[in-house]
């Protein structure tokens, strides 16, 4: 396989409360919200994405509030905790900070030599933030959050399975390199990206299956540079035996979805043409965007959906 993966796209989840969701991205994190639209299917449903400045690939955090929807249940074949990069010396602040905001499940802890602060969202969601270099990457500053604190995207992911073994294999052909284990996490790197280069795999045999509900990841987008790596890397997938579906425009990337043999969603999603696509980068995320099908329907969408605060 050749080396097309640059890291992290976005990684989507669920919640069920789109104001409280908004909040806590915006507000209590700081992110930017880069984008506000719906899903595709099911439109009377928000997508929200939140990431930095620019809805940099390897940043951004999206995510489907359903409404009144019951919280997921932790297990295996989930992307157990979502990681966000920080700058070094941070974590302090970031406590700090949490513990003013109400947040709960703060756990200081260290990981191959990282130091690492998890903590709960609202809806569940398992959350780290890790310190780590800025590597060309620039801080959000949103909320009042000064530059030496701020989130600078993604980190990585950790991912709880059953039996790590296929899934190390696939990360391995999707140009992962096999890293270091502490116990029974073992990590994944790419090399070249775009600095959300870590993928964790969790083996935890005996944990129950996961069931998907608010707080839960529906699915993690790995970033290619454009449809052409889009089109290799989902040739040679389906030429190892898996399926994949056909690429599909979200407007703001270009995307294919397949399982994993630990029954985790992967997407592989285009780096191209970006959020800024039909909105000013000085106004990202204010007005509603509709994919083109929907748009003779804004005003009964309108209607539906709840309002969200700026």
């Amino acid at each position: 396989m050749t080396n097309v993966i640059k890291g992290l796209h976005h990684v989507t989840s669920m919640a069920a409360d789109a104001n409280v969701n908004n909040s806590f991205f915006t507000k209590t994190l700081g992110l930017r919200r880069v984008k506000k639209t719906v899903n595709f299917d099911a439109p009377e449903v928000y997508h929200l994405y939140y990431g930095d400045e620019n809805g940099t690939p390897g940043s951004v955090m999206t995510y489907f509030p359903f409404g009144r929807m019951p919280k997921g249940q932790r297990g295996n074949g989930e992307v157990g905790i979502t990681e966000f990069a920080v700058p070094q010396g941070a974590l302090g602040y970031w406590k700090k900070r949490l513990i003013a905001q109400g947040v709960s499940g703060l756990a200081e802890s260290s990981f191959l030599g990282e130091s690492r602060l998890e903590f709960d969202g609202p809806d569940g969601d398992s959350f780290a933030l890790v310190e780590a270099d800025l590597a060309g990457r620039t801080p959000w500053t949103g909320a009042g959050i000064a530059a030496d604190n701020g989130i600078l995207g993604f980190h990585g992911a950790r991912v709880r399975l059953r039996d790590a073994a296929a899934t190390g294999e696939l990360l391995s052909f999707m140009g992962y390199q096999k890293d270091e284990s502490d116990g029974n996490i073992t990590r994944y790197r790419v090399e070249g990206g775009n600095a959300a280069d870590t993928i964790d795999l969790e083996k935890l045999p005996d944990a129950p299956v996961a069931r998907q509900g608010a707080g839960s990841v529906h699915h993690i987008a790995f970033s290619v540079e454009d449809r052409a790596a889009q089109a290799e890397i989902r040739k040679a997938l389906m030429d190892t035996g898996y399926q994949v579906t056909p690429v599909i425009d979200r407007d703001y990337f270009y995307a294919i979805y397949f399982r994993t043999p630990g029954g985790v969603l992967f997407e592989i999603a285009t780096n191209e043409p970006g959020f800024d696509r039909d909105e000013d980068t000085a106004h990202l995320g204010e007005a509603l965007k509709l994919p083109t099908r929907y748009e003779p329907y804004r005003k009964q969408i309108e209607q539906i959906l709840p309002d969200i605060a700026a």
